[in-house]
């Protein structure tokens, strides 16, 4: 929890009391389900939590913008974006029902009012949002092949709508050349001093151009 804090300051206590909860919350679900890899859970707050909050640095979003988490499984990106931003609406879109009922029970249990979970594919969703952003390991051209349709015209934030989704290692084959002259590219280690993100990256892509 201290990393949170250290790289967010302006949290609110209603905020922070629902970072500390995750720890809980997510060791108990993954007992029951492999949420988060067993050897992986107690870096909750470091590969998943502070990972997924790369996205506010990138992108603060304004009260009223409607986000998508494409392939949320537990929660990521989604639940950490919707703590920090709790004036915008989450869609948590995944085809694996039992990660969404973790992904429901956690957003209950700390009162989250601002996230709703749709079990379905990305394919099939009709709903319009500012933003897609995504954690899941798709192709970046398939990412931007499934969403296109989805992103509105109407512009609130400070970058033009359109996708931002978390990376690691070489994106050289990913964003070129189709991509090249409209992503941008941008490297953890930026934003967060942890050894953990120094090959971590995110693409943002706007695609209402």
């Amino acid at each position: 929890m201290e990393l949170i804090l250290k790289y967010f300051k302006d949290l609110s206590e209603e905020q922070i009391k629902q970072f500390e909860l995750l720890y809980d919350l997510y060791h108990e679900w993954n007992e029951k389900i492999n949420v988060i890899s067993r050897k992986d859970i107690d870096n909750l707050y470091l590969h998943h939590v502070l990972h997924s909050l790369a996205i506010a640095k990138i992108v603060p979003f304004v009260p009223g913008t409607k986000v998508a988490d494409v392939g949320t499984g537990g929660g990521f990106p989604g639940i950490p974006m919707a703590i920090m931003f709790p004036e915008s609406d989450f869609t948590l879109i995944d085809s694996v029902g039992k990660k969404l009922k973790v992904v429901d029970d956690v957003a209950e249990k700390i009162g989250l009012h601002n996230v709703r979970t749709i079990h379905t594919r990305m394919e099939d969703v009709k709903d319009q949002y500012e933003f897609v952003m995504s954690r899941a390991a798709m192709e970046l051209k398939t990412l931007v092949n499934i969403c296109r349709k989805n992103i509105s015209k109407q512009q609130k934030n400070c970058l033009p709508n359109g996708l931002v989704c978390l990376k690691g290692g070489d994106l050289s084959a990913e964003v070129n050349p189709q991509f090249k002259k409209v992503a941008t590219i941008y490297s953890l280690s930026e934003f967060f001093e942890e050894e953990y993100f120094k090959t971590k990256k995110a693409v943002y892509l706007p695609l209402c151009l």
